[in-house]
């Protein structure tokens, strides 16, 4: 009997291959960092190929490393960064042009334009989504009026365009599936997620040939087997998911209310809202959370861009610390930031402000200030971020959240936890396995291979740590009335 299912995370910063077992233990994890290139001010992109051959590489490694062979695993399951853009040529198999990441901001200026238009109207009506240079269209309207001869290409058939989960899912079945699910398609700004049909009227607009799109399909399901080359194993693909969407089914959030977020390269809060497709008024967006056995679930989403990326920049780019772990021990080693504020806006504010315009900002530098307050306000900030989201989401939902399940890399960070809890006012909750993502890609990827129901995967989760609030609500509210007053300011010098 085979034992295992395999997840495949393609994140922004990482490939990682993670082996479950029948009971969703993670027996081991393999990772490798990808490659960014920042050709502009704005710009990120990054080689397609390298996600790939990372992606392949550390299941192989993995596989290799727990001593077992790739007839042992039942199903693979796939989640991915979302929005990012890959177009292909159908005969070559080779992309066009560098994988446009989703935090790029080359078309904000168009974005921007459109926005308050009656087709950005039109646009958030049926995709449930804000014009915005974070989604996928105008990416790939980018390419196509820009790499030369692609418009030529496009007209007579010969590109595909892909998210990761699409481009990872072409290549290992040796260009015999096209695919994406629900889940990715309604990040492309090009998907009716009422219909469940890409959208021709947004399709003309961008002037997209519709022969580019995947095939949407649920999240669930058999949806290709590896070519038997890739691994010496013909694997049957089973589960896709957005990795927000992912996390989210990996916390067991079945039931209207529920709410994660999590702590990844950005921040990013899902509440399952069933299945009316409920529309925001405070700065959120509509998003389908996944689609099995053609049953749909939407979800209101609030994205913070750059959270953990933000620590990123304090070891890559500033030097003031070697590994993220730090962090912890900086900023419980001072009592405050001794009045700092960072609104780490290096590629604009995401929810709710959904301002393009602005950059990152350090504030409330006096003489005092040492880099452990600047690390501690760098922690402070996703906390912050964070609660903005979800005012605006109870708000739109109608109800209080009570809880918070929390996920991603930072979520083992404990002072981070602690704040979060203290400026929210309500418990957050970690679970035992923090790998939210991979695990919802496996508990997909499970359910269409027979191993469980969805009742079953609830009973299996575990909390390994409830945090509760020990700040008074008096100074919380102070806190982050200060960071407001940041954000304000920043927004007030941009206008200006």
């Amino acid at each position: 009997m085979k034992k295992y299912i395999l997840s495949f995370d393609q994140g922004t910063t990482s490939s990682r291959a993670i082996l479950f077992d029948r009971k969703f233990n993670v027996i081991d994890i393999e990772q490798q960092e990808t490659t960014q290139y920042f050709p502009k001010p704005g710009w990120v992109e990054q080689d397609a190929n390298e996600i790939y051959r990372n992606q392949i590489a550390t299941a192989r490694q993995l596989i290799n490393k727990c001593g077992i062979s790739f007839t042992d695993v039942a199903a693979i399951g796939i989640t991915n960064q979302r929005e990012t853009t890959v177009v292909w040529n159908r005969n070559t198999g080779k992309p066009i042009y560098n994988a446009i990441i989703w935090q790029d901001k080359r078309t904000e200026d168009f974005c921007s334009k459109i926005k308050d238009s009656d087709f950005g109207k039109y646009v958030n009506a049926v995709t449930g989504l804000v014009v915005d240079s974070y989604f996928s269209a105008t990416k790939l309207k980018w390419i196509l009026n820009n790499v030369e001869g692609a418009r030529e290409m496009a007209r007579r058939g010969d590109l595909l365009f892909g998210t990761i989960d699409t481009w990872l899912i072409w290549r290992l079945t040796s260009g015999k599936c096209h695919v994406t699910d629900c889940s990715n398609a309604s990040r492309t700004m090009m998907f009716n997620i009422r219909t469940q049909e890409w959208d021709e009227n947004i399709l003309d607009e961008f002037d997209i040939p519709m022969s580019l799109l995947p095939n949407v399909v649920d999240s669930s399901g058999e949806i290709g087997i590896t070519d038997k080359l890739v691994f010496d194993a013909e694997i049957p693909i089973c589960g896709i998911a957005g990795d927000q969407q992912a996390a989210l089914f990996g916390q067991a959030c079945y039931s209207e209310g529920s709410v994660k977020n999590t702590y990844g390269t950005g921040c990013f809060m899902l509440m399952n809202i069933g299945s009316k497709d409920v529309r925001s008024k405070c700065g959120l967006v509509t998003t389908i959370a996944w689609r099995i056995g053609g049953k749909v679930s939407y979800a209101l989403e609030g994205s913070v861009f750059v959270a953990g990326a933000a620590i990123q920049w304090l070891r890559d780019k500033l030097g003031v610390i070697k590994s993220s772990a730090e962090t912890e021990k900086i900023s419980m080693s001072v009592s405050d930031t001794n009045g700092v504020y960072f609104v780490p806006a290096f590629v604009g504010l995401g929810a709710p402000y959904w301002n393009m315009n602005v950059r990152g900002n350090i504030s409330g530098i006096t003489g005092g200030v040492t880099y452990k307050h600047i690390v501690r306000a760098t922690l402070e900030s996703m906390a912050y971020q964070t609660k903005d989201v979800l005012d605006a989401m109870e708000k739109d939902a109608g109800m209080k959240i009570t809880a918070l399940n929390v996920d991603g890399g930072a979520s083992v960070n404990n002072f981070l936890m602690q704040f979060q809890s203290d400026i929210l006012q309500i418990d957050v909750l970690r679970p035992k396995v923090v790998e939210s993502t991979s695990l919802g890609a496996a508990y997909l990827a499970a359910l269409a291979i027979g191993w469980c129901s969805m009742k079953d995967l609830a009973s299996t989760r575990e909390i390994e740590r409830t945090f509760s609030p020990e700040m008074k609500p008096a100074v919380a509210k102070e806190k982050y009335k200060g960071w407001r007053k940041a954000v304000a300011d920043l927004e007030g010098t941009v206008k200006k």
